[in-house]
């Protein structure tokens, strides 16, 4: 299948047909089928198609031909075994003859964006699965599937909006409900969402998912002792149900007792599933280090570890050769001839670094202040960059070649994509995703005067963090000690790069000096943004706002110096992770010497 991306030349053609349906629908027919025999994914031209067989249809004085019926359809079946098994070619050669034929046809149309999904072309799935509801509003597998991928996009108040057909029939419908729940969740709803959860409890009691997710909005909603009430039932309810231990101890404030342990080994000796034996051996590393034994706790973190990595594609070397190239791409002559191209908004604050790095507790004290709003972890710099082309061979040489223009635009979509996200209308906005350190060059190209915020913590303190986090998704580097002191060891070669070709534009906090030190760091922090220092943001564990990451509780509690070197406890066990960071470790908080290019 041909790259799906609409070109401009694509939608001029679009615009010149769409007069053409209704002088030469003919004409018209037999130019759309060309192109979308190159574009077989392009909503558009379905739709015009539609309208241009429609006109012919009349002209010879046919009958309507939008029809829509549900029941057995043996091509279309044919198709959906094709997808169900990944035989996605099958599946496209029997929907595309389909929708050239019938462009009209919702159940055709619903299964291309299911195909459209399977290739990771979700624009056009949303823009397929859009046509597919106009042709037929009923429709509520297509209606299920759009607030998916909407939710997916972080369109979640318009998820939520898409689903109310579904629940208005069928208030019931669990699956719609789960859906709206998470999608209310990430919307910031956090009342909404918990309300939908007691009902859904009120339904249905004994679900430990439901009391654990119940409890893990109320932590986020700053309810904590609620929240553990929640998780405790949860294993009352299935005490062999490993997510609902881990939920438990991922509330970092619940201590786990011996009685625990025992319940849990009892389960990891009954349990097949990987994925509960995963659960169950974090929540025992937990466990045990509540209990003082440090070695046991470390057994389980390494099993949950292995089971992890095994079902992982990782390469380290990918890092590696991206940070490669952004070396040799971002030189200072690069950034001083692209000085000003991109949009001159300036209320973007982004804090990256590595995960489990303090990066919460920044973005935590700098959300207490009056100027500056708190979002979520936003994953739409990454989301651009894949639009730009990253991981694909020529990413650096297509960045080098973008217009100021171009630039422009692409600052402007973050923005607007960050807007659903911004709800008090204050002057800086944070964005706190830790990965996006690797699109720093990104950020600083189509947002020149966005501030960038990197949080460091000790690398042997934050890579123990990491190897005792279980995160929800993603984060694959933290699940193997050597490939973590890679990603480590790449990160401060891009940022000690960034700071030789741009010195002081980005600012770094060390997470042992803002500790030791607050008042002194957070003053430079804002400084650095350009806003007045407030006591606030000393105490910025009485806000009451949502916190999503697994700092949760300890961002709503004051400092604690000495947390920091609770990895020693593990050091006999630690040479991987310290030979991979090398130079790194043995300079913190210094930077080594890096070879150029």
């Amino acid at each position: 299948m041909t790259n799906q991306v609409t070109t401009a030349s694509q939608d001029e053609a679009l615009i010149r047909l769409e007069s053409l349906v209704v002088t030469e629908p003919d004409s018209a027919v037999r130019q759309l089928r060309e192109l979308l025999a190159g574009d077989p994914l392009n909503a558009d031209a379905y739709r015009l198609l539609g309208s241009a067989l429609e006109q012919v249809e009349r002209s010879k004085g046919s009958a309507e031909i939008r029809t829509f019926v549900r029941g057995v359809d043996p091509p279309l079946q044919q198709a959906a075994n094709a997808l169900g098994t990944g035989d996605l070619e099958s599946a496209e050669i029997i929907l595309r003859r389909r929708l050239l034929e019938r462009p009209a046809d919702p159940q055709a149309m619903h299964l291309m964006a299911k195909l459209a999904t399977a290739l990771d072309f979700e624009d056009e799935a949303v823009r397929l699965l859009r046509l597919a509801l106009d042709l037929d509003p009923s429709f509520m597998p297509a209606r299920f599937d759009l607030a998916a991928g909407l939710h997916k996009r972080n369109r979640s108040l318009e998820a939520c909006e898409i689903l109310e057909p579904i629940l208005a029939n069928d208030p019931k419908n669990d699956a719609a409900r789960t859906l709206k729940v998470a999608a209310l969740g990430r919307a910031g709803k956090l009342d909404d969402a918990l309300r939908l959860y007691e009902e859904m409890l009120r339904d249905d009691p004994s679900n430990p998912k439901l009391w654990s997710s119940y409890g893990h909005y109320l932590k986020t909603a700053g309810r904590s002792e609620d929240g553990t009430i929640a998780i405790r039932r949860a294993v009352e309810v299935a005490p062999a149900d490993g997510e609902a231990w881990w939920a438990l101890a991922n509330l970092k404030t619940a201590r786990l007792t011996e009685h625990d342990v025992e319940t849990m080994l009892a389960a990891l000796g009954s349990t097949t599933s990987e994925t509960n034996r995963v659960h169950l051996h974090f929540a025992l590393g937990k466990a045990f280090e509540d209990l003082g034994n440090t070695e046991e706790a470390f057994r389980h973190y390494v099993e949950a570890n292995d089971l992890c990595r095994r079902s992982m594609g990782h390469d380290p070397d990918e890092a590696t050769e991206e940070v490669d190239a952004a070396r040799s791409f971002f030189t200072k002559a690069f950034f001083d001839e692209r000085r000003s191209r991109g949009s001159p908004a300036s209320d973007p604050i982004f804090i990256v670094g590595m995960t489990r790095s303090g990066s919460t507790l920044v973005e935590q004290i700098l959300a207490s202040h009056s100027q500056i709003e708190g979002t979520m972890e936003l994953p739409y710099v990454g989301l651009i960059a894949r639009q730009v082309g990253r991981r694909k061979p020529g990413y650096h040489d297509r960045l080098s070649t973008l217009t100021g223009e171009q630039l422009r635009a692409l600052g402007d979509e973050y923005l607007k994509l960050a807007s659903n996200h911004r709800h008090e209308r204050k002057p800086f906005f944070i964005d706190k995703m830790p990965n996006n350190w690797l699109h720093v060059p990104l950020i600083l190209l189509m947002l020149p005067e966005a501030k960038i915020i990197d949080v460091r913590r000790h690398p042997m303190a934050c890579g123990v963090s990491n190897f005792r986090q279980h995160f929800a998704r993603g984060q694959q580097f933290t699940y193997d000690l050597a490939w973590f002191g890679r990603f480590y060891f790449d990160y401060v070669r891009l940022m000690a790069h960034v700071d030789e070709a741009l010195p002081g534009r980005v600012h770094r906090v060390f997470y042992e000096s803002l500790v030791t030190d607050t008042e002194a760091e957070v003053r430079k922090l804002l400084d650095y943004i350009g806003v007045r220092f407030e006591d606030s943001c000393l105490r910025f564990y009485e806000s009451g706002r949502a916190v999503f990451t697994p700092s949760s509780e300890q961002v709503r509690r004051p400092i604690e110096v000495g947390k920091n070197d609770d990895w020693r406890a593990f050091e006999p066990w630690l040479g991987p992770l310290k030979h991979a960071l090398g130079p790194v470790l043995d300079s913190y908080p210094g930077v080594p010497a890096f070879p150029a290019g």
